[in-house]
């Protein structure tokens, strides 16, 4: 029993040694995300991790809150680091073109006063107490507004004052991305415009549930 004690504290002892070392190599590598050195790191940790559940769970039927299984370092490498020891290794294959998605949402607006009133209030949020706000004057000042402060997100614009209607997504392989210097601020269809060799891979279209549709949905999801 003493000698199965030692293998515990020994295997223990390299968990420690590997969480060590994988911390440096994170350390080291500043953020980057295909740091060689934090991959074998990361691999280290896992093994030494699994091996030393598996040495409690052999020795007492007990076992750690780690749930890790066993990485083979050269399969790992092949599968995730381009075969050369590491994600983004020399040999890392990137892909030669740009994905550009591209979405068109319409709304129907059901009353523009009670539109104006949720972007006032979202306006008034947005701006410091001691400055003046500033009423908004127009739909889509309104609607640009709500945009604004969800941080640019569609879901901002999920509120009861918008009526969603059909909506479409679409899915390019581009030769360049996109340059918003070539652009005017003003020019709101050249930036959405396909290139002639850009490659229309797929389109996704939106259709808004309807009221009757709505409650069957639900009733699934009880």
């Amino acid at each position: 029993m003493t000698d199965q004690y030692a293998e515990l504290d020994a295997a223990l002892e390299r968990v420690v040694e590997a969480a060590k070392a994988h911390l440096a190599a994170v350390k080291a590598a500043q953020g980057r995300v295909d740091d060689d050195d934090v991959w074998q790191a990361y691999v280290n940790l896992n093994n030494t991790s699994f091996a030393y559940d598996e040495r409690l769970l052999d020795a007492f039927g007990e076992v750690t809150p780690w749930d890790v299984e066993s990485i083979d370092p050269d399969e790992a490498d092949q599968r995730f680091g381009g075969g050369t020891g590491g994600l983004g290794g020399a040999d890392a294959d990137p892909h030669p073109r740009v994905i550009s998605v591209r979405q068109r949402r319409d709304y129907r607006v059901p009353s523009v006063a009670a539109l104006l009133r949720v972007a006032d209030a979202a306006r008034r949020n947005m701006v410091p107490a001691d400055e003046e706000a500033g009423d908004v004057e127009s739909v889509g000042e309104a609607v640009l507004e709500l945009l604004q402060a969800g941080d640019g997100s569609l879901s901002s614009l999920d509120v009861p004052e918008l009526e969603p209607l059909d909506g479409l997504l679409t899915v390019s392989e581009v030769a360049a991305p996109l340059d918003l210097e070539a652009f005017e601020d003003e020019d709101g269809a050249g930036p959405f415009a396909p290139a002639p060799e850009d490659q229309l891979v797929g389109r996704l279209d939106e259709h808004p549930f309807t009221e009757e549709e709505e409650d069957e949905h639900a009733g699934h999801n009880h």
